[in-house]
């Protein structure tokens, strides 16, 4: 699977299970979601006794005043009019209001703490998850798409169940208080007005897949738009360099266009309910005004003025809960599409898993075996063949041989980030999937090529894998790696990713971070290839110290920097092809020589014309 690309899930999925799943975290927050679930049904019943208190308006104030006086109007004698049934009724509509308003205040605030703690709750889980998932996870996940579940996809989700839930609710409530008014009153009226429901229904149930599948596509584009935005911004110096500008953003056009056009066909069907809707909620309001005026001006009436209006009014007002119904579940299709995404990830298991009742290294002296051990990464493509080796305790071991042979494989496998397809590691004689990967880790001090430092000062960034070091140890380790002066710059801030410096001084507090976790097997993957001449013989000659007594496993491209060791083991092609020290490789003329002395013929030219 390509960085940029992600699962495309197809299959139909069910409501109730995502729904489940997804109010399965308002759980901790029960409470709030009593409330919430209480003001709105308030503010549904108030809506629905509106148009009734309408019909009592009319039939038993407006209707009886107007009889009284008309015959004094007729006369034109002007009445003393009593208006304390309007007054009566003038205060029920400020009661109603004040409530509503309440309401309506209430659980716009339980809807938005909801929202937030629970965005909070599943990104936290999310993050978690990152932590413990393996390296192969990331081998095949860009960081712009797992971005997207933390930030977009867990927003859209969370938005469902307050603001959408809100018109759930709101919508079913208002529905069955309309309908029990309407048939309490009038069978005949209430039947045309629920005539309108299973219509509706059946539109929703044929425009659903239409918008589940184009929000798929629209969250899947906007996946790889984000990781493509990513890598580019990350890789704009060599976008630069190579000047491949135009070629990046043609790229990167082409998956906005697609993004688009999903976005705008999702968005196309999701607007098309309400025209529908509307549409048939105005021919049950007609519907209502023909056979209802039918009935309210035969004579004697079957119905009142008041209770024509009333229906009148609930003819009007129950299309809008439908409405609001419609567009709950097309916000569920939708926010299925970010909810698949973000549960296929909460799912995902991690590759490797401590085995059960795993003990745990509580003290290692580093002896390290490999007893044929084989790997790869895919299936057909073998990266170690049958390895075999040896590393005593204190010992220290210079990896060598051309990209791509399993150097760096080795060490993964060492530091348990991968496990082997074959065969068996052993530290100190024992298995080490018997043990656990933290309390193995723990043991390790690991310098990358690249360095990566975390926001904040340099002090943080070397104490990050122990934290309860003294000021005077943190001293310590940049003494012994040559760092001295960055003694006086521990309270200097590194900037995101450590930009406010340069390579080369990341490179050291990256050694110091080692150096201060005091490992017992302490590994270096081509740990001084960014770093000067100068700052490589500081980090030498504090490495030539800190590996005494230490197990030590060193991969580097110049291999003047590793002649010292005291073995040298060359692999080619996943296997060993020799071992023994740099007198000894030198003296057998075979591949290590080749490289050596290619690499100080090419040095010693490369001086000769800058002397020039």
């Amino acid at each position: 699977m390509s960085k940029l690309k992600e699962k495309n899930f197809q299959e139909n999925v069910s409501v109730i299970p995502f729904l489940k799943r997804l109010f399965s975290y308002t759980k901790k927050y029960k409470n709030w979601m009593k409330g919430f679930i209480f003001f709105v049904l308030m503010v549904t019943i108030v809506e629905a006794v509106t148009p009734l208190v309408w019909l009592n308006l009319l039939d038993n104030a407006i209707v009886p005043l107007v009889e009284k006086y008309k015959a004094s109007y007729t006369q034109g004698i002007q009445p003393e009019v009593d208006l304390a049934p309007l007054m009566k009724y003038a205060w029920m509509f400020v009661g109603l209001g004040a409530v509503l308003s309440c309401s309506v205040f209430m659980f716009i605030n339980f809807a938005g703490r909801i929202q937030e703690y629970v965005m909070f709750d599943i990104r936290q889980e999310l993050f978690k998850k990152l932590q413990e998932l393996s390296f192969s996870f990331y081998d095949k996940s860009a960081v712009g798409w797992l971005m997207t579940r933390i930030t977009s996809d867990t927003n859209k989700v969370t938005e469902l169940i307050s603001w959408g839930f809100i018109e759930c609710i709101w919508g079913f409530g208002m529905i069955f208080f309309c309908l029990i008014s309407m048939f309490i009153y009038n069978w005949k009226l209430a039947i045309i007005v629920s005539l309108t429901i299973p219509v509706l229904a059946l539109i929703s149930i044929k425009i659903r897949k239409l918008i589940l599948k184009y929000s798929r596509q629209s969250r899947r584009f906007n996946s790889e738009l984000t990781a493509s935005y990513n890598e580019h911004i990350t890789g704009v110096e060599v976008n630069k360099s190579m000047v491949q500008e135009s070629r990046a953003s043609e790229e990167f056009e082409s998956l906005s266009e697609k993004m688009r056009d999903a976005s705008f066909k999702s968005s196309y069907f999701m607007a098309l309910y309400q025209p529908l809707v509307i549409f048939i909620g105005s021919i049950a309001a007609a519907l209502v005004i023909y056979y209802g005026g039918n009935m309210a001006i035969t004579m004697p009436p079957e119905i009142t003025v008041g209770l024509l209006a009333a229906f009148f009014g609930y003819a009007t007002l129950i299309y809008e809960p439908i409405l609001d119904i419609s567009n709950f579940y097309s916000q569920i299709q939708n926010s299925i599409s970010a909810g698949e995404r973000i549960f296929s990830l909460l799912d995902t298991q991690p590759a490797l898993k401590d085995r059960e009742n795993a003990g745990t290294f509580d003290k290692i002296k580093g002896r390290i075996e490999f007893e044929n051990v084989s790997f790869y990464y895919e299936k057909g493509k073998p990266v170690l063949k049958n390895v075999n080796l040896n590393i005593e305790e204190g010992q220290s071991v210079a990896l060598v041989g051309e990209t791509g042979g399993g150097k760096s494989t080795i060490i993964n496998l060492i530091c348990r980030f991968y496990e082997p397809t074959g065969g068996v590691i052993k530290i100190d004689g024992i298995d080490y999937l018997d043990k656990t990967m933290e309390s193995l880790r723990n043991k390790l001090g690991v310098v990358l090529q690249t360095p990566h430092l975390f926001s904040g000062n340099i002090r943080d960034n070397i104490k990050y894998g122990r934290d309860a070091a003294t000021e005077q140890e943190i001293k310590d380790s940049l003494i012994l790696i040559g760092g001295e002066d960055y003694i006086g710059r521990l309270d200097e801030e590194v900037g995101e990713g450590g930009d406010k410096l340069s390579l080369g001084e990341r490179q050291m507090i990256s050694f110091a971070r080692a150096v201060l976790a005091n490992p017992r097997i302490f590994i270096m993957d081509e740990a001084t290839s960014s770093v000067d001449t100068l700052t490589e013989t500081k980090i030498q000659n504090g490495i030539h110290e800190m590996i005494k007594g230490r197990t030590s496993i060193i991969i580097a491209h110049r291999l003047s920097t590793i002649k010292n060791c005291d073995r040298i083991i060359v692999i080619k092609r996943g296997e060993i092809i020799e071992d023994g020290s740099h007198s000894e490789l030198m003296t057998k003329k075979g591949l290590y020589y080749n490289l050596y002395t290619r690499q100080l013929r090419e040095q010693r030219e490369n001086e000769m014309l800058a002397f020039k």
